[in-house]
């Protein structure tokens, strides 16, 4: 079994993730380093705090956590945002640099324990933040969402939030809290948001989102009943919107983008438009 703390062999190549608050490097070609240890221009690693993140098209891939005023690594690339990796497309490389953000986070916020105050020690079995004093372990932080596309006919649901981009619109999207199933959120975030009810919930895809730390749980719905009434503290403006007439939505590589392509599929298989 791959332990999460091996260090990297220098003959090894490799993809490095060298990240720190919420930001990693990319190269010129707008890509994580790859290549050999001994080969690329990285500092002495052993300084750094070193994970094994696991492997992408067969290479190991190794998260560096860094500084952001760390010159060490200028000669590979520019600290950069990961919604960069988004426009790539690639949904594997982009799964990776999210997990590499989400452990930096761990890592960086877990240094003492939160019941006792002891500093906490990295277990060399799993990804895990132990306290030797209370025997308190932590593990990274995942908080479960779901993003729903709602169809009404020919139309689709689409709000935006104070957040976006202006003339940004997006299905709707709400945490899990405790006790619920994902289908409860989502009868209960559509609820809260747009004051209607949903019906023929289906599950479609999932997507990490690393900012900081969701999974984002992806579904399709279907108009039930009630008239749209938007949350003002949630949202900005909202309405049904035909596929001939939508607004400015999501980049592609985003869940959101799926959901809404997946509906418009939906109703074109429906309409022979597809055909």
């Amino acid at each position: 079994m791959t332990k999460p703390y091996q260090r990297p062999s220098g003959d090894e190549p490799a993809w490095w993730f060298i990240c720190s608050a919420g930001e990693l490097i990319l190269t010129e070609h707008a890509l994580p380093p790859h290549g050999r240890k001994d080969d690329l221009p990285l500092p002495d690693i052993d300084e750094y705090q070193v994970v094994w993140l696991g492997e992408l098209r067969e290479r190991s891939c190794y998260l560096v956590v860094a500084d952001l005023n760390d010159d060490a690594f200028a000669a590979l690339g520019d600290f950069s945002s990961l919604r960069a990796l988004i426009d790539a497309q690639d949904d594997e490389l982009f799964m990776m640099a999210a997990r590499a953000k989400q452990v930096t986070e761990f890592l960086t916020t877990h240094r003492y324990c939160g019941r006792c105050g002891t500093r906490m020690q990295a277990v060399d079995w799993e990804l895990a933040m132990q306290c030797h004093a209370c025997q308190h372990r932590c593990y990274p932080r995942i908080s479960p969402c779901i993003i729903v596309a709602i169809r009404k006919g020919d139309q689709i649901l689409l709000a935006r939030g104070e957040r976006h981009r202006p003339g940004l619109y997006s299905v709707l999207a709400g945490f899990v809290e405790a006790g619920e199933n994902l289908e409860q959120t989502v009868a209960r975030e559509v609820m809260e948001e747009a004051g209607i009810k949903v019906k023929n919930v289906q599950y479609l895809c999932s997507q990490p989102w690393p900012f900081p730390n969701s999974l984002m749980m992806g579904f399709t719905a279907e108009w039930a009943e009630g008239d749209l009434h938007f949350d003002p503290f949630e949202l900005e403006d909202g309405g049904w919107y035909r596929f001939d007439a939508l607004p400015d939505i999501p980049q592609q590589g985003t869940i959101a983008n799926k959901l809404i392509h997946a509906v418009k599929k939906q109703i074109d298989r429906e309409s022979g438009a597809g055909d």
